[in-house]
């Protein structure tokens, strides 16, 4: 994604999350990047938010490191938690961003994201499970 635009990267969530805005699209990139980098470290954090707009990769890096992992249900539930949304929208809302952010990164870069989450994730990502 490295030159592409916040404008397109909204877009993109927009349109795989059927959010009615851009400002939606905004509202779910912002909460999810928030909690996916609390979870992230080292150079998979670095080299993902590299591949974001600016503004973006600023959301993922600035995460504060997460005391315990979660496990994708209790990921969807921190997004819901940040937004007030009901499981449902925290859900489509991580959907619609991981699985953009999974078109952006080749796949040793989301094979070495999904080792730092635990098992179950992948799905959240539009992908099955590594072996």
């Amino acid at each position: 994604m490295g030159s592409t635009s916040l404008e397109v990267l909204l877009d993109q969530v927009r349109a795989r999350g059927a959010f009615a805005s851009r400002q939606q699209a905004a509202g779910a990139v912002e909460n999810v990047l928030a909690i996916l980098g609390a979870h992230l470290v080292g150079d998979d954090r670095t080299d993902l938010a590299r591949l974001l707009p600016e503004q973006c990769g600023q959301v993922l890096a600035g995460a504060e490191p997460a005391s315990e992992p979660l496990t994708p249900g209790e990921f969807v539930d921190a997004v819901a938690a940040r937004t007030g949304d009901d499981t449902a929208g925290a859900r489509r809302a991580v959907t619609a961003v991981l699985g953009t952010l999974a078109r952006a990164a080749d796949d040793a870069l989301l094979r070495r994201i999904l080792t730092q989450l635990p098992p179950g994730h992948a799905g959240l990502f539009g992908r099955t499970e590594p072996i």
